[in-house]
């Protein structure tokens, strides 16, 4: 039988087949993971083929369907590895904060970096507006149009004053949507909202850290009342690069790849060449320099293992 994985602990997988039917089922021991070079060969949003084992009457995985697509980060285990964090994906969508914790614009720019290259559509959600003042709210009005101009969603809310949860809610519908972030940026908040009867665990940020501490343990889908599902993750601290070679940085920046045709050189990387068209547009204030000072920083981290 066909079936979705909805959650990983490692050793066991829940899944759910096209009928409906839920089962906890493990992988097959003769199953070939040849070139597998992720820490986790089934990832939630992947589609198997599950088999009955009579003796041991078990649920087993028997065969993993190709991806059409998937997110991934270099593994925080082990540097030399990808983990990948789901597969068969809609849209992903970023949960960021200013304040409690605050997410910095070098984050979003690498999960949206990771998205492109997966070519999948992201969104970017401000959440805690309650917590806004005078400057926060011009830092959204700069953020926006930093990345609105350039084909990203982005959102703001308060999950707290119910303001903009709707509108959230409204883009999920009929999709299969990644839910990433820190901690501490309200997504099971969120899923409390869209789920009343769930109750997930919530904690506080840390006054000490600046940060909120883990509350998802395992990434894990769940089905929409209203259509579509939800990919809930842990908290994420780093989004670390994988396989994306420096000379394709600037491919994943659309506002940058809209120009590599222009620039005199095929192969400028945007640094010192000479008749370079994406220098020429940070100059001219059609690229923002701090959409190009993070291509700068991310472009030396490549390579960089401790990312």
């Amino acid at each position: 039988m066909r079936a979705l994985v909805y959650k990983s602990t490692g050793s066991w997988y829940q899944v759910k087949t096209e009928a409906g039917q839920a089962f906890s089922a493990r992988l097959v021991g003769k199953l070939k993971l040849d070139g597998i070079t992720s820490t986790n060969p089934i990832a939630v949003g992947d589609w198997v083929e599950i088999d009955n084992e009579v003796e041991e009457n078990n649920i087993v995985i028997s065969k993993i369907h190709e991806r059409r697509n998937y997110i991934n980060r270099v593994s925080p285990h082990n540097k030399n590895m990808h983990h990948i964090v789901a597969a068969n994906l809609n849209q992903s969508l970023l949960f960021a904060t200013l304040k409690d914790p605050k997410t910095s614009l070098g984050f979003i720019d690498r999960f949206l970096v990771i998205s492109e290259a997966y070519h999948i559509p992201a969104i970017i959600v401000f959440n805690k507006a309650d917590l806004f003042k005078t400057k926060e709210q011009e830092k959204f009005e700069l953020i926006k149009d930093i990345y609105e101009p350039i084909g990203y969603t982005v959102c703001l809310m308060s999950i707290e004053k119910d303001e903009g949860v709707k509108e959230v809610e409204a883009l999920l519908k009929d999709k299969t949507t990644l839910l990433s972030g820190h901690s501490g940026v309200g997504k099971s908040t969120f899923i409390n909202y869209l789920f009343p009867d769930f109750n997930l665990k919530t904690t506080e940020v840390s006054e000490w850290s600046g940060k909120g501490m883990h509350t998802t343990t395992f990434a894990e889908m769940y089905d929409l009342p209203f259509g579509g599902k939800i990919i809930d993750t842990p908290g994420i601290r780093e989004m670390g690069l994988v396989d994306i070679s420096k000379q394709e940085l600037s491919h994943y920046y659309p506002e940058m790849r809209a120009l590599l045709t222009q620039c005199q050189f095929n192969n400028c990387t945007h640094l010192h060449e000479p008749g370079c068209a994406v220098k020429d547009a940070v100059n001219d204030g059609r690229i923002f320099e701090e959409r190009y000072l993070s291509y700068l920083n991310m472009r030396d981290t490549i390579g960089d293992k401790s990312y």
